[in-house]
């Protein structure tokens, strides 16, 4: 298994020195898989039919969104945890606070201590391509799999700790790995 990614050629057109040639990478675009292929592979391997796991997957969306929309983070089994929040501005005067304040909602994915384990051993090709496409060299990562977390900062996976967020309702069971990590970083510009 590996995340296929394109290094390509290109001439940029902004930046400190616009016009300079420069491999610019992007991920191999992946083919979607259908939820009737995951359903069936799923039963494949549980036993269970699809119709039953189409149900059950059906039912826990429906829990899920419930929760979210409570204010709740979410368990994903196997996979991480979910939670809805919000971008907004920062005032210092109680009287200027309004909803005309919140830029964008958002929906916050903090993958799970397993999940980080998984994409760090998950090895990286990189296909290198001129600009007309045509296939220069292809490399296989040699990289140190650091991970960036869901604020944008790195992780080493396999260490355990909490995470705090600015409504009060953080994890402390270790689904993440970096225990300074909270909606509110970056000079209290986040909700």
């Amino acid at each position: 298994m590996a995340i296929k990614v394109i290094a390509q050629r290109r001439e940029l057109k902004i930046g400190k020195n616009p016009g300079v040639k420069k491999f610019v990478m992007r991920p191999d675009l992946y083919i979607p898989i259908s939820e009737k292929k995951v359903f069936k592979e799923a039963a494949a391997h549980t036993g269970v039919s699809e119709a039953v796991l189409k149900a059950a997957w059906d039912a826990a969306g429906e829990v899920i969104r419930a929760w979210a929309t409570e204010g709740h983070s979410v368990p994903l089994p196997g996979l991480g945890t979910m939670r809805f929040g919000v971008r907004a501005k920062a005032v210092e005067d109680l009287e200027d606070v309004k909803t005309g304040l919140i830029s964008t909602r958002r929906i916050v994915f903090t993958p799970s201590s397993e999940m980080k384990d998984v994409l760090k051993e998950t090895s990286i090709q990189i296909t290198c391509l001129d600009e007309d496409g045509n296939v220069l060299k292809r490399v296989t990562s040699g990289d140190s799999g650091e991970i960036e977390d869901s604020e944008g900062g790195t992780t080493n996976s396999g260490s355990e700790g909490g995470t705090t967020d600015s409504t009060g309702g953080g994890t402390t069971n270790g689904s993440d790995d970096n225990p300074n990590n909270n909606d509110n970083q970056g000079g209290g510009d986040e909700t």
